[in-house]
């Protein structure tokens, strides 16, 4: 096992593109991070810096008690699993998860023993005496992947390793990656623009935008309580619906606002950093009502368990996603009804996007969340 400290961390190409912006993360001894975010905000480029393939152009990198900007990838006790497979296509499977033990001198025994568990764990047995060319794509993603699980390093570097494969095999992965976590008690890196992903596998999750970090904390903390706009909307599935809202003033209620339509609405709020705010609500968290905000149901997705109901509201273009349970009569099309949110399960920010602050919220349900 190994901690990891990144401390002002900077990565500045030469054409003066600013990758990663002043990161500092601390990773504890056997923790399961994951880096999470879209597609070009500098998750992949800050794990390749950790791994050694991407120099660090400030800050400074610590692994365990060890300055390691200038230390050799291969000195660092690192092992990284790659989108892309990278293996050697003369090998069988067995050989390309056997080398590196073999270039550090184990015996064969060992090997042997640590090549099998490994295959066992990724129910790839029987695919030991092939080579690369006759594997799928998922196939050769597992092979990657043993090969970094049999060096047993201090900490596992994951760049979507996930990517490549089908749904059903997604999901047995994330349980295996999970349960090798475990059994292994190793510090683990995982960069994914999943949510899902990083919902369900990580202990902390770290969410990137354009180079930065918006937000470190436990997936629910995260979901239930986003630090700004950016966090709220990229966390959850559908994504957190948005409205425009005016702060009217304060009663015994709390902060009274105006939502399009006219609606008012009385919310749990400590305080507005100005008059125009955004409504934020998740689909779980909107129900019909016999009064509310006026919508019009766009389409109903059922998913078996619960329902999806996308509507649109009067004047606004944006839809409005709302789970219901699957048992409920179902909405039709072209149908106008109201909708109103759950005032303790609401979020407000500022003109800045920052999240106003609030009441701490009752935990939801995790059959809830993860549904």
């Amino acid at each position: 096992m190994s901690r990891l400290a990144l401390k002002h961390i900077g990565k500045v190409y030469d054409n003066g593109h600013v990758a990663i912006d002043d990161v500092s993360l601390e990773m504890a001894d056997g923790e399961f991070m994951v880096f999470v975010g879209p597609s070009g905000c500098g998750k992949s480029t800050l794990l390749r810096m950790i791994a050694g393939l991407e120099d660090i152009s400030s800050g400074e990198l610590w692994i365990d008690d060890k300055l390691a900007n200038d230390i050799e990838p291969a000195k660092r006790g690192l092992a990284m699993v790659f989108q892309s497979y990278a293996l050697y296509p003369h090998m069988t499977v067995r050989d390309n998860m056997a080398f590196s033990l073999k270039l550090a001198g184990h015996r064969r025994a060992e090997i042997d023993a640590a090549v099998r568990r490994a295959a066992q764990t990724l129910q790839i047995e029987h695919l030991l005496d092939r080579k690369p060319k006759a594997l799928s794509g998922g196939q050769r993603q597992r092979v990657a992947i043993g090969r970094a699980i049999v060096r047993r390093p201090g900490v596992f570097l994951f760049d979507e390793p996930l990517s490549n494969l089908d749904a059903s095999l997604r999901v047995q992965m994330r349980i295996e990656l999970a349960r090798l976590h475990q059994e292994l008690g190793s510090t683990m890196i995982y960069v994914t623009h999943d949510q899902v992903e990083a919902m369900t596998m990580g202990n902390r999750i770290a969410v990137f935008n354009a180079g930065r970090v918006e937000q470190v904390g436990a997936p629910l903390e995260l979901y239930q309580r986003p630090a700004n706009r950016f966090v709220a909307g990229f966390l959850g599935a559908p994504r957190m619906n948005f409205m425009p809202a005016r702060a009217l003033g304060r009663h015994a209620g709390g902060l009274e606002l105006e939502l399009p339509g006219g609606f008012r609405l009385a919310l749990p709020f400590i305080g507005a950093g100005s008059d125009e705010l955004t409504l934020g609500v998740r689909a779980e968290h909107l129900r019909f009502a016999e009064a509310g905000l006026a919508a019009t149901v766009q389409l109903v997705e059922h998913l078996g368990d619960q329902q999806i109901v996308y509507l649109r509201h009067a004047g606004e273009g944006e839809t409005i996603a709302m789970k219901l349970p699957g048992h409920e009569a179902e909405p039709r099309p072209g149908e106008r009804r109201f909708i109103a949110p759950d005032p303790l399960h609401c979020h407000l920010f500022d003109g800045d996007g920052l999240a106003l602050e609030r009441p701490e919220p009752a935990l939801r349900p995790a059959a809830e969340l993860s549904a």
